[in-house]
């Protein structure tokens, strides 16, 4: 007996679905009835014999079965939308919108000065640029692309470009080093207070290297943390403690002479910035438009260029 194809539609449907976390949303995206778009996944449902959302009348969330199945279907979105995009005529004039997350240093400091130049030169392509120090889910939030430093176990399965490696210096303000004296090695930070990112797991846990010697961990403490780095500067500069940092955060600082990098002498694990888009070869034409303008500005950022000491 021959199998059936596979319900391609109704798994493009599925996860537009997820994406919008609403069928009635997913259907003014997909211009279809929430009844056909509806119909569509529980067809599915009865298909695979397991259901793919938790429903409630307030709440649409994904179950077990739904997340295992959304990476593979959102492809199937993806790549349908490239192919016809590229078939019709956004292959010659790119359209449409374009979401993208960064970390906000880069967004703010790197890609919004050259956004506009983008704008104007295509003018059919809208931009949603959405800055935050969280991983997002490019898949489930429907981004078409994320800026971030360093990547997790779920970045496996994503299609990964590494742009630089930022410097994370450690530093502390004249006026706290007055007070407390200049570090002359890691095992010396125990005694200074310190700033910390709570979003960081073991953000305590401070390690250097220098030449061929064995690496040094250092645990440190402090009476302040924040859950975004920028929430930090003004602590550090203010000399409530010290900080090792993203240089992004304060290579400005560093150059006015309100914070002073400590112990340049010892390296710390630099920051990996990667450009994260979803799995799959194709992409539209407006996405690759905007990541083929962007990428020469993401692999020199000015950050890379301050000097040590």
């Amino acid at each position: 007996m021959p199998h059936s194809l596979p319900d391609l539609e109704a798994w493009a449907i599925f996860a537009k679905v997820a994406e919008c976390g609403s069928f009635s949303r997913a259907g003014e995206q997909l211009g279809l009835a929430k009844t056909t778009v509806s119909k569509a996944v529980t067809r599915l449902e009865q298909r695979m014999r397991a259901s793919l959302f938790h429903r409630t009348t307030r709440k649409l969330s994904l179950t077990e079965t739904g997340r295992l199945a959304l990476e593979r279907a959102a492809r199937i979105l993806i790549d349908g939308a490239a192919i016809e995009a590229d078939i019709l005529d956004e292959a010659a004039t790119p359209r449409g919108l374009v979401r993208i997350a960064s970390i906000s240093a880069v967004g703010v400091e790197v890609i919004a000065p050259v956004l506009p130049q983008f704008l104007k030169a295509n003018p059919e392509i809208e931009v949603d640029l959405v800055l935050t120090e969280n991983r997002v889910d490019l898949v489930a939030e429907g981004f078409d692309a994320a800026i971030q430093v360093g990547l997790d176990g779920d970045s496996a399965s994503l299609r990964t470009v590494r742009l630089s490696s930022l410097r994370r210096p450690l530093v502390g303000a004249p006026e706290l080093l007055e007070r407390l004296g200049m570090p002359q090695s890691p095992q010396d930070l125990a005694r200074y207070p310190a700033v910390l990112p709570s979003h960081i797991a073991n953000s305590h846990e401070w390690q250097f290297a220098r030449g061929d010697e064995d690496p040094v961990t250092v645990r440190v403490n402090g009476r302040y943390r924040a859950n975004h780095a920028d929430a930090l500067v003004p602590a550090l500069v203010a000399g409530v403690g010290i900080g090792l940092m993203a240089e992004y955060f304060v290579w400005d600082h560093i150059r006015a002479g309100r914070l002073v990098e400590l112990l340049p002498e010892w390296s710390t694990p630099p920051g990996p910035l990667y450009l994260i888009t979803p799995p799959g070869r194709a992409r539209p034409a407006r996405v690759r438009a905007l990541l083929d303008f962007l990428r020469p500005h993401l692999t020199l950022p000015k950050w890379t260029n301050v000097p040590k000491g």
